[in-house]
């Protein structure tokens, strides 16, 4: 039985423990999407927080794929020094660190313009997002195979440890993974087999980018929970093929932004039988793949954490919001203060990320006012 604490090796990387920071905008990187030093020093944190794997924020591969402001970027080779002196600091920290990379699709903060159409999958109305892309042609959806392929290039030339591909949370990948979003008709669309082609097609040319040795992960829906999205046995469909065709390890998460509180991060998670909301039908996939099964969503105990390693549900415990508030959480539980996350799940980091100022916990910034106040006050 694996423990928190153990090491676990993925391809060539070895992680130190079973422990991941998921991918998560931080609103803090350049206008352009290169990295800025504010983001450096907040990743840099985690990595003296003893997390195992840190996955950076989304980076979109294309200009169009751009998803929220002050997002990373991961288009051009101007992108790389700013990431090496990331990865660079991560290492010297004894960390290891991924990046996330995405295009966005119609889940895009770019306004349509007649120079600049947004994309996806097929032209279905996004009541969400209030767009409707326009629907990629396959030479479009060959070009943006190869975005992600140089994408990943540059992850590599950066210094990053491995790559993840988000094919989740109702972007692109998502998208074309959808019936309700991939209405095509071609070999695009229709049966899993073909709506997973762009997804298939994408991990091939990352890999020949990245070689053998490069470890490839992917952040996969379980479902979208919402009527007509992605099911259970599509996903699992989409999972053992991926395994099949060598992917390193899967990130299992679930919804979309039209799912609502049944979304990726859900909201009032105030006891043990509330975390791990996607673990029962992780648990399902576990079961039919051999490849490390990453487990993310609401997750903020020990106690939860040893279940899911204990079960064999999943291999590694990721984790997002509670390393907002505590970016030194999991040093915290290695040494012995096991008392769970104090992460309240209210989703006001999100708004915080928006801010100028970029990512931090609103609640945690309160407490530490406070404590200043009343120490200033008993100092007079």
């Amino acid at each position: 039985m694996a423990g928190l604490f153990d090491e676990i090796k993925i391809n060539s990387m070895t992680l130190k423990n079973r422990t991941v920071r998921s991918a998560t905008w931080a609103g803090m990187a350049e206008p352009d999407g290169r990295c800025s030093m504010r983001l450096v020093e907040l990743i840099e944190e985690l990595a003296r927080g003893d997390v195992g794997l840190i996955i950076t924020g989304f980076a979109y591969v294309m200009p169009n794929g751009k998803a929220l402001t002050k997002q990373l970027g991961i288009y051009d080779d101007t992108m790389i020094p700013n990431l090496l002196r990331l990865t660079k600091r991560v290492h010297a920290a004894n960390g290891k660190i991924a990046m996330q990379i995405v295009h966005a699709g119609v889940q895009t903060v770019l306004r349509v313009r007649k120079d600049r159409p947004i994309w996806g999958p097929s032209a279905v109305y996004d009541r969400t997002f209030q767009k409707t892309p326009k629907a990629m042609m396959q030479r479009e959806i060959k070009e943006t195979v190869q975005a992600f392929a140089r994408a990943a290039d540059r992850v590599k030339r950066a210094g990053f440890d491995a790559v993840q591909l988000h094919g989740a949370h109702g972007y692109l990948v998502s998208q074309f993974l959808s019936p309700i979003r991939n209405r095509r008709t071609d070999k695009y669309g229709g049966h899993i087999e073909n709506r997973a082609r762009f997804l298939f097609e994408v991990y091939r040319a990352v890999r020949k980018s990245v070689g053998r040795d490069f470890p490839v992960l992917i952040k996969l829906n379980t479902k979208d929970f919402v009527r007509g999205g992605l099911n259970q046995r599509d996903s699992l469909f989409v999972a053992k093929r991926l395994e099949e065709m060598g992917i390193d390890a899967i990130e299992l998460s679930g919804g979309i932004p039209a799912a609502g509180d049944l979304g990726p991060a859900r909201p009032k998670i105030r006891s043990a039988k509330e975390e791990a909301y996607f673990l029962p039908l992780a648990r399902k996939i576990k079961k039919q793949v051999s490849v490390p099964i990453i487990l993310v969503g609401g997750i903020r105990s020990l106690k939860t954490v040893n279940h899911i390693l204990r079960t064999g549900a999943a291999d590694l415990i990721s984790m997002s919001r509670p390393l907002i508030r505590e970016p030194g959480l999991v040093r915290r539980w290695k040494e012995g203060d096991r008392k769970k996350a104090r992460c309240i799940s209210c989703g006001q980091c999100f708004q915080a990320a928006r801010s100028p100022e970029g990512l931090y916990c609103m609640v945690e910034r309160r407490v530490q006012t406070r404590k200043r106040r009343q120490s200033k006050g008993k100092a007079r």
